[in-house]
């Protein structure tokens, strides 16, 4: 009976907490699952749902279709309030925060219209083998295969047809956060999985901007790579509000009400640094998943060749 007592006013304790919008919920969109978790303001799990999905082949190349980021988005999340609103009795109207996280790099890019231009290319595809050579050349810094900006620039090589109309690419979770906030931004570690990142500023490295932009392929298109790349924030930046259209995406129930602050939307490579504790300098951590590589966090870049030796030491593997 004391048990039965104690457990019946852990759940009120919690619901109080949920109708007081001290919460935070986070949603991760990985390579086979989308995962929407709800903690309180003491970092526990109080709810969760999630949704499984699979990438598959669009004209050769590793894709999902809006509809899938969309429907996974919004089963994951509906499982969420529907565990809200069976263990607490609470209909989730709002949150204290909300914050995505994805899988990183790959290339969504937009018109002026903000129409998709060619389908989603994930961070899976391999045919940016020419556009990493020639970059990680230009820069003498590595750029990996699946990295925005090779996605981008193959297509430049390629002489795609859509090139010349985009006017804002972004990654998986910069997708989502835009079109839930309206902002065009992304957390600084998922922007440094679209395009080098300078670590005093906390913005692109404009020197390979304009390395980038002199290249006469690129040069003769009609934009200029800082237009259109997102704005990069740093963790605790308040990076917009849901909007009412953003509400209605993310809950077609209508439950769910717009104003909640969002965190800069991240890539998955921050989560790994966050459950290991391996955000400060000269920390790392060595995933196991996905492939054989290690992330190490250190105080200057690694370029590609040092002194005159021809040795290589290099950042993250093509």
């Amino acid at each position: 009976m004391a048990a039965t007592d104690n457990a019946a006013e852990q759940a009120a304790h919690i619901a109080e907490k949920i109708r007081a919008g001290k919460t935070t919920l986070g949603i991760e969109f990985g390579s086979t699952r989308i995962k929407a978790v709800l903690i309180d303001d003491n970092f526990q799990t109080i709810a969760s749902g999630d949704y499984s999905w699979a990438s598959h082949l669009e004209d050769g190349l590793w894709s999902y279709t809006t509809e899938e980021i969309w429907g996974g988005l919004q089963s994951a999340y509906a499982s969420m309030a529907n565990d809200v609103e069976t263990a607490y009795g609470e209909k989730l109207t709002h949150v204290g925060h909300i914050g995505f996280s994805a899988m990183m790099h790959g290339y969504l890019a937009f018109d002026e219209a903000g129409e998709l231009l060619v389908p989603f290319r994930t961070w899976q595809n391999t045919n940016t083998s020419e556009a990493h050579k020639k970059l990680s050349e230009l820069f003498q810094y590595n750029i990996p295969e699946r990295w925005s900006i090779a996605h981008l620039y193959q297509a430049v090589l390629n002489k795609e047809e859509h090139v010349s109309k985009v006017a804002y690419f972004t990654t998986l979770a910069g997708y989502v956060h835009w079109k839930l906030t309206g902002k065009k931004v992304l957390g600084v570690g998922d922007a440094s999985g679209m395009f080098p990142i300078d670590p005093t500023t906390h913005t692109y490295e404009t020197a390979f901007i304009e390395k980038f932009d002199a290249l006469p392929e690129v040069a003769a298109q009609p934009w200029k790579l800082e237009n259109l790349l997102p704005e990069p924030l740093v963790a605790g930046t308040p990076a917009g509000e849901l909007t009412e259209e953003g509400a209605k995406l993310l809950d077609p129930s209508g439950a769910l009400n717009p104003g909640i602050v969002l965190a800069p939307p991240e890539g998955d490579a921050g989560t790994g640094m966050v459950a290991t504790n391996s955000v400060r300098v000269r920390t790392g951590n060595c995933p196991k998943y996905l492939s054989k590589r290690s992330k190490k966090r250190l105080r200057r870049h690694l370029h590609l060749r040092h002194g005159g030796s021809g040795a290589q030491a290099q950042g993250p593997p093509p």
